[in-house]
């Protein structure tokens, strides 16, 4: 731990988060400035702790709690739009602000309070039911139409950097093609980190637009997709992929698995 992170502890302090006691404890016993500045203050807090408490006055209680509103509401980020729209594999319901799409998912058979509040917690913001804009409806009518996207119409900047470079490369799996999870990995400098590339395809918040749909197994197999492997496979099939029908044929398909 280096000495500069007791600010980080007095940050998360301010922000209600109580640091571990053996993280504290570890720090102070590697930390000669700490230990120097303990001892100074040590009996300073010894005297603070002697002292009574003092409730404070009435008159402050309503701007404290006024002054703790406002420091919530600014951290919190403004809600995103949400949109029911039929495609031809079934209801999809699409987040969006005003810097691209954010969510897009197939019905699950959930009521609307239940998906709003499952996408909500995905996304870490609140939603406002509403209707699609044109861009947003051109923007998936022309992935069912091309099986392409314009990245740029696509907002994924709440996920983390190595997220962002794994669906980045799976957006360049051309339609009708499939790369490897271990393929990606290599691709965005992580070549270990196969496991990582499936969890991120598991959790992508933008799919089909984002296409882990492309993403199989070393093997060639489909392995595993958030609404099914039918769905992966229906998907697949639309865009003109011919599945090999064996793995011992996957090698000699048209369409290379790298």
């Amino acid at each position: 731990m280096k000495c500069c992170d007791v600010e980080a502890l007095w940050d998360e302090m301010r922000d209600g988060i109580e640091p571990r006691r053996e993280h504290v404890l570890a720090h102070l016993r590697g930390c000669p400035p700490c230990q120097n500045m303990y001892s100074q203050y040590e009996g300073i807090a010894y005297c603070l702790t002697c002292l009574p408490i003092v409730e404070p006055p009435q008159s402050m209680v309503p701007k404290i709690l006024e002054h703790i509103r406002e420091s919530v509401a600014r951290k919190l980020p403004p809600p995103d739009n949400i949109a029911k729209m039929e495609s031809p594999i079934g209801v999809l319901h699409v987040a969006f602000r005003n810097t691209g799409i954010t969510y897009i998912g197939l019905n699950r058979g959930e009521d609307d309070e239940e998906l709003l509040a499952r996408v909500s917690r995905r996304l870490h913001r609140g939603l406002v039911p509403s209707s699609a804009p044109q861009w947003v409806t051109d923007v998936v009518a022309r992935f069912f139409r091309t099986h392409t996207v314009e990245a740029d119409k696509i907002d994924i900047s709440d996920l983390t950097p190595f997220e962002q470079l794994a669906l980045r490369k799976a957006h360049e799996i051309p339609p009708g093609e499939v790369r490897s999870y271990g393929w990606i990995a290599k691709e965005i400098g992580h070549p270990h980190a196969a496991r990582a590339v499936g969890q991120t395809m598991a959790r992508n918040p933008v799919a089909l637009l984002f296409p882990c749909h492309r993403v199989v197994d070393s093997a060639g197999d489909l392995h595993n997709y958030a609404y099914g492997i039918e769905i992966k496979a229906r998907l697949l099939e639309m865009e003109g992929y011919h599945r090999p029908p064996t793995r011992a044929t996957a090698q000699t398909t048209l369409i290379k698995i790298r």
